[in-house]
């Protein structure tokens, strides 16, 4: 299923999703896909700025891409001049991503559900928010494979934080939602709750039942949960000015 976008309107531009999907965008032309001229390129790039688990886990480890053997290398001590510290890298890794297509499809979702979730509390208190989300979701990813060497990158744990948040403040909100049946594909609209149930349900399935550990790369599915599992449980205490009617055109009257 893909939502394509929700009834609820907000009260206001959502500046602030509209710079963090311009910041992301320009993130990975930019500075992974080499439009700033830098010499390194976006694999290594993705190695230095990514988070990687064993960094996390073990600090004073530090693993570079070995362009000889075309793997990522760790071990003990600074590798180069160019060395990030990890603490850094749990935030440059929020804005960074393996692919276009992996950017679209994170960007798609955090305009359709980010904007709802900024409207609900102040500016500066949703990007607390959105950040605090994208630790949650690196925090459980290190936690369940602290040896890995495969960096994380991408906004995905700290949208995934937007998508709880929204499962739990407008639960029956609509979304028009593309859904593919084999070959065929319709457009239908579902309640928020079950678009965004499949989506959970989708994380949960393969995180475990397909190996933690493995030599490439592939799908945070635990920083999906971590981050959706931190929105359903923080949003409360962020947001103060939710839409509480905005159900109204389809509630069943009483008389």
């Amino acid at each position: 299923m893909i939502p394509l976008k929700d009834d609820i309107p907000t009260r206001r531009t959502p500046i602030i999703t509209i710079a963090l999907i311009v910041l992301n965008v320009l993130v990975y032309f930019a500075f992974e896909q080499g439009g700033l001229g830098l010499g390194d390129t976006g694999n290594e790039r993705v190695v230095e700025y990514g988070a990687i688990p064993v960094e996390v886990s073990h600090p004073g480890t530090e693993c570079v891409a070995d362009r000889s053997v075309s793997q990522i290398q760790c071990g003990e001590g600074d590798f180069g001049s160019g060395y990030v510290p990890f603490w850094v890298t749990l935030f440059t890794s929020m804005f960074m991503h393996g692919s276009l297509l992996h950017l679209a499809g994170n960007m798609l979702f955090l305009w359709i559900f980010g904007n709802n979730i900024e409207d609900s509390m102040a500016r500066p208190t949703f990007i607390l928010f959105y950040v605090l989300g994208g630790l949650a979701a690196l925090a459980l990813q290190v936690v369940t494979d602290p040896n890995s060497a495969i960096p994380t990158v991408g906004a995905s744990g700290a949208i995934a934080g937007v998508l709880g948040a929204y499962a739990r403040l407008y639960p029956r909100a609509r979304v028009v939602t593309l859904v593919f049946i084999v070959i065929i594909f319709t457009v239908v609209t579902l309640p928020a709750l079950l678009v965004l149930g499949v989506w959970f349900l989708l994380q949960l399935l393969p995180a475990f039942s397909e190996p933690v550990t493995g030599g490439g790369g592939g799908v945070a599915y635990f920083a999906h949960i971590g981050g959706f599992i931190f929105g359903l449980v923080a949003i409360k205490l962020f947001a103060n000015n939710v839409r509480e009617d905005y159900d109204r055109a389809y509630r069943i009257p009483v008389y």
